[in-house]
């Protein structure tokens, strides 16, 4: 499902994969150190694993908040990931001309929710030859994804991975479809649900992003029971003091035993 992703290990595993690591790329030190145990739990539980890691901060609510330690900076780190830890890499593109950048450094580039619409992103990250992961849009049912793929396709790029991320349900929350889930694997991809973004409570009244982290492990396991292939959970060992969506993301601590369930009910189900 993920052969053509340089680095992935347990491609015969019956594992879900997971697309894991903090929200955005603080520095070397604080990523190395996820990084290192991530890679030492999905290890140990054979789960293929994808280090996810934002260069830069593009959609924040408000001017003052935090965006990165510079493109290059943040993508070298990335990049060192890979080489120490002997895994492939996940980073978001925001503009066209970013895709050529970022695919220098890593092995999946991944369209935002709010840009999975932008035909001209969608063509330059295909054309880069890297895999592809369109986030669907908070806005878009799951059927909608099917144009996003063809985009992708069309460019002359097949790997593509669709990755569900909740449904916008008022102003300041998000409610999880899975029914799009299978929807969206008739097209043909490995589809993922995000877990973190998922419980996100956007829009606060302090212009920080609000969330729901007591809620991930049900999501998981829902998202698992319906067949996801892949989940992606944001994780940090201090979510209180992280830079970048702290509200909603998984203690570093808890990603071990939950995994070990989500195991259990993976091979409940298949």
């Amino acid at each position: 499902m993920l052969d053509h992703i340089p680095g992935i290990k347990y491609t015969n595993s019956s594992n879900f994969f997971l697309m894991a690591g903090p929200c955005a790329i603080e520095g070397e030190d604080i990523v190395l150190r996820i990084a290192e145990r991530i890679v030492e739990i999905t290890d140990k539980l054979q789960i293929p694993l994808i280090f996810k890691g934002s260069y830069r901060k593009a959609n924040r609510s408000r001017i003052d908040s935090f965006t990165g330690i510079g493109d290059e900076k943040a993508l070298k780190i990335l990049a060192k990931v890979s080489r120490e830890f002997g895994v492939p890499t996940v980073t978001d593109i925001h503009e066209s001309v970013e895709a050529a950048m970022a695919a220098c450094y890593v092995d999946v580039l991944q369209i935002p929710a709010f840009l999975c619409r932008q035909t001209d992103l969608l063509i330059a990250a295909a054309k880069t030859g890297k895999t592809v992961n369109i986030k669907k849009g908070q806005f878009l049912s799951a059927a909608s994804m099917g144009f996003a793929v063809d985009k992708v396709k069309d460019s002359g790029n097949s790997n593509v991975i669709l990755t569900d991320r909740g449904n916008t349900f008022g102003y300041q929350d998000l409610i999880v479809d899975f029914r799009g889930i299978p929807e969206m694997q008739s097209f043909g991809v490995p589809v993922v649900m995000d877990c973190t973004h998922s419980l996100q409570q956007p829009n606060q009244v302090t212009g920080v992003t609000g969330g729901k982290p007591a809620l991930i492990e049900t999501i998981a396991k829902a998202a698992i029971a319906v067949g996801a292939d892949g989940l992606f959970i944001e994780t940090h060992p201090e979510p209180e003091y992280a830079k970048s969506d702290g509200a909603n993301m998984l203690h570093l601590n808890v990603l071990e035993p939950l995994l070990e369930k989500l195991i259990r009910i993976r091979q409940a189900v298949i």
